[in-house]
């Protein structure tokens, strides 16, 4: 077989996404943060919203994603992405709206425009990247970090008597009539990846047609911070945070009635 006959649209297996650009991100190698980004890279192209998207990124990890995928972007003060994405969406009804969070942005400092948002029933979509710490900052306790979890604000476990239970927030967002859509994916395996990119279409296919706040919460890894390899940190994941963070979704208004 001749390299031509190699190189054929046909026989193509992985190429990179259109919107994704080729400045090298400052994300740890292995981290979940960049497969999150190109299923996003990805959809937008295919779905043909390059023109239409508006990515609303606060202070997290993900602060410059303006960096890696080529849409309009604006930034937001820690924990008022929702807030912010509100006005955009109010603002440009045409537009798809998303915020791109982390656990310490959203469920932290940020509940209040979270719930608020998801309660009023913003035609938004939330991307929700739970790694069960404070990546970016040193590796602090986060409000979804496990008991027993070891951080640098808890070296010897998380304490439910000192520092209260892991919060699963998407299941609170699950309760509220203005949620459409709240689901809980990962991206650590092939049809994992698979599953959380049709989870992140409906969740913009259900803003674009004005179904009210779509979550999707991504359990993701943070090698640096649990301080293991990323194949031990997808290990880790599976048998721990799993078991709090169980997969799939909790509410889809077009299947259920809540």
């Amino acid at each position: 077989m001749t390299k031509e006959e190699i190189i054929r649209p046909e026989n193509k297996v992985y190429s990179r996404p259109r919107l994704l650009t080729e400045n090298v991100t400052h994300y740890c190698p292995g981290c979940s943060h960049g497969v999150v980004h190109r299923i996003i890279a990805e959809l937008l192209d295919e779905m043909g919203l390059e023109d239409k998207a508006i990515g609303i990124a606060p202070v997290g990890c993900a602060v410059f994603a303006y960096n890696y995928i080529d849409i309009d972007w604006i930034e937001a003060a820690h924990g008022r992405a929702p807030a912010l994405a509100t006005a955009a969406s109010r603002l440009n009804p045409e537009a798809l709206v998303f915020t791109y969070q982390g656990d310490g942005d959203l469920a932290a400092i940020g509940t209040a425009e979270t719930i608020h948002a998801a309660n009023r029933g913003e035609n938004i979509a939330i991307i929700f990247i739970n790694n069960a710490i404070y990546g970016m900052t040193g590796g602090q306790m986060a409000p979804t970090t496990l008991l027993g979890m070891k951080t640098a604000t808890t070296p010897y476990g998380r304490r439910a008597d000192l520092n209260g239970y892991p919060l699963p927030i998407s299941n609170l967002l699950a309760q509220l009539d203005g949620t459409a859509y709240v689901t809980r994916q990962a991206v650590h395996t092939p049809a994992a990846v698979r599953k959380a990119k049709a989870a992140i279409k409906k969740a913009f296919r259900n803003a674009l047609d004005k179904k009210g706040t779509s979550v999707v919460e991504i359990v993701s890894t943070c090698n640096s911070g649990w301080k293991l390899s990323p194949a031990k940190s997808n290990e880790w994941m599976e048998e721990n945070m799993f078991k709090k963070y169980p997969l799939g979704d909790l509410k889809d208004s077009e299947k259920t009635a809540y």
